[in-house]
This record gives structure tokens, sequence and C-alpha cells, in this order.
């Protein structure tokens, strides 16, 4: 009989920290990497890490029907004010869908969900977004950067790239591997 502490151990999973930086020095599947609060870290790359490039594209590109990630910052009418979207690839429609606090900005947000509605607005686009418990009103001021993610490869991580590793997970050895990179491509900084 296995005991119930055993069980509990097997079904934590490593906790998982988020990076963003610049990559410094790439040596085999370990990256250096300069974090935007100026410390180094190290990370170490699956054997089958999936890279994707994080590209620049247009407002026009968001459509009723987009599955989105919207960083933001609320404000006070309970609207979204958005500081950077991502478009996600069909094939990742759903990823990490729902609304939470985010570390872009202090009291920022991240709602990733699907575009009910999209309208032109005096300040810009006024977006709506539905996910599985709910909705949130979106503003998108021209200015706000929007990108998207392109599948990519390994010569895309490389020395002077920026880039935004979701969840790293912390081994117990206090190590961080990852099994998802997304970098910057034609100095691009992942504005996420």
């Amino acid at each position: 009989m296995v005991a119930l502490s055993s069980l509990c151990a097997i079904a934590q999973q490593a906790p998982t920290v988020r990076i963003r930086g610049t990559i410094e020095t790439v040596d085999g599947n370990t990256l250096g990497i300069k974090t935007r609060e100026g410390s180094d870290a190290k990370v170490r790359m699956t054997d089958n890490v999936a890279v994707f490039a994080v590209v620049k594209t247009d407002l026009s590109e968001i459509k009723e029907g987009s599955y989105i990630g919207v960083t933001a910052m609320p404000e006070p009418d309970g609207t979204q004010r958005a500081i950077a979207v991502h478009i996600f690839p069909e094939n990742q429609r759903g990823a990490a869908e729902g609304f939470r606090p985010w570390d872009a900005l202090p009291n920022s947000t991240m709602t990733n969900a699907t575009v009910a509605q999209t309208v032109k607005g005096t300040d810009g686009q006024n977006i709506l977004v539905k996910y599985k418990d709910g909705e949130k009103k979106v503003v998108v001021p021209p200015d706000t950067p929007v990108v998207t993610f392109v599948a990519a490869d390994k010569s895309e991580v490389k020395p002077g790239a920026k880039l935004i590793i979701f969840g790293a997970a912390k081994k117990e050895d206090g190590s961080l591997e990852a099994g998802r990179v997304n970098v910057g491509r034609d100095g691009v900084t992942p504005p996420m």
C-alpha cells in the first residue's frame, strides 16, 4: 500500500517561474540569461524544447473568434487597458484560458480568451473577450504592441535575443528547466 504522503508528493509538480530577459550565452542546452531585473539566470532547455518566435503583427489581425492574450492595466470603470496583445496560433487555443494577476507591471493582469466582439472606439479598439468563467471589456490603444507566436527552431535561441519563458520548472536542486522558449524575432522584445 502506498502512503498518502507519497501520493501527495507524486501529485505535486515542480514549481514554475516566469523569466524575461536577454540571452547572453548558449552552451549546448543551457541558456545564460540576464533577466529584466538585472540578475543572471541559467536555464536548461529540455531535449525536445518547443521554440516559438514572437513576431510583430497588426491590430487588424485581431478578429472575432481569435484566441488572444491581453496584458493589461485595470481601469476605474472595470475595463482593461491593453499594454500588449498576443494572438495565439489556432493550435494553442485554450492555453491558460482565464483572467489573473500578471507581473508585466505592478497591478497588471493577463486575460487569455476568445474575441467575442471588436469595435473601433475613440481611444482605440474596443474588444469584448470571453473565457470559461467570464468576460472582460478591453480597450486596445493604437500604439499597443501586438504580436503572435510562430513555430521556430533552436537557431533563434542565440545571444542577444530577448525571450520570455512562461513556466521554467524549478528542480529540487534549484536549477531551472524549460520545455518551451519564446524568443523575439527581428529585435522584438516579447511585450507580455
